[in-house]
C-alpha cells in the first residue's frame, strides 16, 4: 500500500504531539494543576496516529479513558485540551468532562468512558446511526485489553456482527488491565479468537507499527462502507506508564518496562522515515520543537483560562 508523503509526515507529526501532549499532562498532573485520575499513553502514540490517518474527517471515534491522543489525532485543539484537565471554563467541555471524559462531538469524537466495556455498546448506537442514514460513516471504537474481559463488549460484538455495523473494533492490547496480567485471566494466546467467535474477520497486528495499523484501519474501514460489517483489530503495544498517574507498577519489573521502552513507535518511524527520505533529521528535530512548543503554549491557555461560574453546574444536564 502507497501512503503519501504528506500522509507520513502527519502521522509522525501526530505521535510526537501525542507523547508532548502528554508528557505535559504528566508534569501538570504533578504539580497539582489537574484534578482527578490521569491515565497516559506514552509507547501506544502508533495506534491513534495510524487509526485516524485511515479514516475520514467526518467518521466517528469512540475512546476510552485514556483518549487524549485520539482526540488530538482527530483534529481537538490543545488549548482547549488541556483547559479541560484544568478544570476551565474554556475547556473542550467547559471543564465539566476531564481527562476521563474527553470528547468533541462536533468533530466526531463521541466520547469516552471510564466504565469498561461502555464504548464498544455506544458504537453499536452510532453504527446503527450510520447504517440507517446510509451516510457511509465508519466508527472506529478503541479499547484495551481487559474489556474484552466484560459483558458488555460480548453484547455488543455479538449485536454489531448480527446487524453487520459499520464499526471497526481497535483494541490497544498492552497486556495489562489495570494491574492485571491478561493472559493470567484468559485461556487464549490471541484475544482476536474472541471476535471470530462472532463471525467477525479478526487480525492481529504490530501496534508499535504505525503502517501495520494505518493498513488494518484502511482495509477494516473499507469493508465497513461496503456494507460487510466490523472487523476487529487487535494491535500489540506496550504502554511505560502506569495504569493511572501515582501507579508505582509494582506488578512489573524494571526489565519489563526497560523493554517496553526499547519498542518506542516514535523512535521506530523517525528512523523508518529518516532511512527512506521522507524527512531529514533536522526537519524532525523540528517537528519535536513545535510539538513542544504548542504543549508549552496550551499549559500557559490553560493556566490563564477562567474557572466556569457556578450556575454552570445546572447547565448541560439531561
Amino acid at each position: 500500500m502507497t501512503i503519501a508523503k504528506e500522509k507520513l509526515i502527519w502521522m509522525y507529526r501526530t505521535m510526537e504531539r501525542h507523547r508532548e501532549f502528554e508528557e505535559g499532562v504528566a508534569e501538570q498532573f504533578d504539580e497539582g494543576h489537574v484534578p482527578g485520575f490521569v491515565h497516559l499513553s506514552q509507547g501506544q502514540e502508533a495506534i491513534a496516529a495510524g487509526a485516524m490517518a485511515a479514516i475520514n474527517e467526518d467518521d466517528y471515534i469512540i475512546t476510552t479513558h485514556r483518549g487524549h491522543g485520539e482526540l488530538l489525532a482527530k483534529g481537538g485543539k490543545p488549548n482547549e485540551m488541556m483547559a479541560e484537565l484544568y478544570g476551565k471554563k474554556t475547556g473542550v467541555m467547559k471543564g465539566k468532562g476531564g481527562s476521563m471524559h474527553f470528547a468533541d462531538p462536533s468533530i466526531g469524537d463521541i466520547g469516552a468512558d471510564g466504565i469498561l466495556g461502555t464504548g464498544p455498546v455506544m458504537s453499536c448506537g452510532v453504527g446503527l446511526t450510520s447504517k440507517l442514514k446510509k451516510n457511509g460513516r465508519v466508527t472506529v471504537c478503541f479499547f484495551g485489553d481487559g474489556q474484552t474481559n466484560t459483558g458488555r463488549f460480548h453484547e455488543a460484538l455479538n449485536l454489531a456482527s448480527a446487524w453487520k455495523l459499520p464499526v471497526v473494533y481497535l483494541c490497544e492490547n498492552n497486556t495489562y488491565g489495570e494491574s492485571t496480567y491478561i493472559y493470567d485471566i484468559v485461556n487464549i494466546t490471541k484475544l482476536t479468537d474472541r471476535a471470530l467467535s462472532y463471525n467477525i474477520p479478526s487480525i492481529e497486528i504490530d501496534g508499535n507499527d504505525v503502517i501495520a495499523v494505518y493498513e488494518a484501519v484502511t482495509e477494516a474501514a473499507a469493508r465497513a462502507r461496503k456494507g460487510e460489517g466490523p472487523t476487529f483489530i487487535e494491535a500489540k503495544t506496550c504502554r511505560w506508564r502506569g495504569h493511572y498517574e501515582g501507579d508505582t507498577q509494582t506488578y512489573r519489573t524494571e526489565k519489563e518496562i526497560a523493554d517496553c521502552k526499547k519498542k518506542d513507535p516514535i523512535v521506530r518511524f523517525r528512523k523508518d522515515l529518516i532511512a527512506r527520505g521522507v524527512m531529514t533529521e533536522a526537519e524532525a528535530d523540528k517537528i519535536h520543537k513545535e510539538a513542544v512548543e504548542e504543549i508549552v503554549q496550551a499549559v500557559k491557555f490553560a493556566e490563564e483560562s477562567p474557572w466556569p461560574e457556578p450556575a454552570e453546574i445546572y447547565t448541560d444536564i439531561y
